[in-house]
């Protein structure tokens, strides 16, 4: 008998728009990572219309306050987390990789893709409970990247720049949500100021990300046969 060893990678894709250079982005990593012998899972949270809210009402009837950590963890043990949930958090336990491609907004991820977090990194689940913190987190071991547009220049991101450092912006992302719950963080895949390129150059970019996302793939092992 002979194993499907081939790693997968899950892309979580957060734009309104089929048609901008996020989802062209996301697009040619997607590919990178085939040709490089992965399996790819792409859920694009806006065409799915993921529901970005950690609701009281996705859980079993709470008497007196709702504490929704809480509420994860009991759901994990009783078999009653929401549909949707389960089905997310399954696909994220299965990747061996996981990127995370987005445009910066607000200096910061989108909503949708913030209320994925906050729904689908449940506690009981990745962390807490049976499972620690960090290097004891359930996705230790595994790999997360970033996939960013911005609408500034990539000067406005350098050390007195008018942004600051783009390391500044990502630290609560890197350390406040991937490896808290155990992933280990490659370096992220930036285009800077893609409306402020001509087509050649947005072209160029692309290729730019191809080589990156490829570079990255080669550095994450395989699982065990």
């Amino acid at each position: 008998m002979t194993t499907d060893a081939a790693p997968t990678a899950l892309i979580v894709h957060a734009h309104p728009e089929p048609h901008s250079f996020s989802t062209a982005q996301m697009t040619t990593a997607a590919q990178a990572l085939r040709d490089a012998g992965y399996r790819v899972d792409v859920l694009d949270l806006y065409a799915q219309a993921w529901a970005p809210i950690l609701a009281r009402d996705e859980f079993a009837p709470v008497e007196g306050h709702f504490k929704p950590q809480a509420e994860q963890m009991r759901a994990i043990a009783d078999g009653t987390l929401d549909a949707a949930v389960r089905a997310h958090l399954d696909r994220l336990l299965a990747a061996d990789l996981l990127v995370l491609s987005f445009p910066m907004w607000w200096f910061s991820m989108p909503a949708i893709l913030k209320g994925w977090v906050d729904r689908v990194f449940v506690m009981g689940g990745v962390f807490g409970g049976d499972h620690g913190l960090f290097d004891d987190a359930a996705l230790a071991g595994k790999r997360a990247m970033l996939l960013i547009t911005t609408g500034g220049r990539s000067e406005s991101f350098r050390p007195g720049g008018s942004f600051g450092p783009m390391d500044d912006f990502l630290f609560h992302i890197r350390r406040g949500m991937l490896e808290f719950v155990g992933f280990r963080v490659l370096d992220p895949v930036v285009t800077y100021g893609p409306a402020h390129l001509s087509e050649r150059d947005r072209a160029k970019a692309l290729e730019k990300v191809r080589e990156s996302v490829t570079r990255a793939a080669a550095r994450v092992p395989t699982p065990a046969a």
